[in-house]
C-alpha cells in the first residue's frame, strides 16, 4: 500500500475545508439539508477526482434529497472550489453518502440497552 505524502494530506485537508465552507454558505439548493457535514475527502494523487463523504442528520429521505441536490449543484461547487484553491487541476467531485455517524449512534444505543439489562 502506498504511503500518503504530506502534499496529498495537505490537499485533502484544503479540499475538505473549502467544500465544507461552500456547502455551509454558498449552495442555496433547497434539497440539500441544512445539517449536512463533510466527514472526509480523498483526492487522487493526479488531482483528477475527489471523493467527498457526506453525512446528513435526518432520515433516508433527507439523505436521498441531499445527494440529489449535491449532484445537481456539482458544477457550481466545483467552480467555487476552483476559484478558492490554486490547484493544477480541479478534481471531479464524487459525493458519497457516509453513514458511519448513524451507525455509531445505533451501536451506542444497543450497548446502552445491553448495559441496562446487565445492571437491572
Amino acid at each position: 500500500m502506498r504511503k500518503k505524502s504530506i502534499k496529498s494530506t495537505r490537499i485533502n485537508e484544503e479540499v475538505y475545508r473549502e467544500i465544507s465552507n461552500i456547502l455551509r454558505g454558498e449552495v442555496k439548493d433547497p434539497r440539500i439539508s441544512p445539517i449536512v457535514s463533510v466527514t472526509r475527502t480523498e483526492v487522487t494523487p493526479d488531482l483528477k477526482q475527489a471523493k467527498i463523504y457526506i453525512s446528513v442528520l435526518g432520515d433516508e429521505d433527507a439523505l436521498a434529497r441531499t445527494m440529489e441536490g449535491l449532484k445537481s449543484s456539482n458544477g457550481f461547487i466545483r467552480n467555487r472550489l476552483a476559484s478558492n484553491l490554486n490547484l493544477r487541476n480541479t478534481p471531479e467531485l464524487i459525493f458519497i453518502a457516509d453513514d458511519s455517524i448513524a451507525y455509531g449512534i445505533r451501536m451506542t444505543k444497543l450497548i446502552d440497552e445491553v448495559n441496562k439489562g446487565v445492571e437491572g
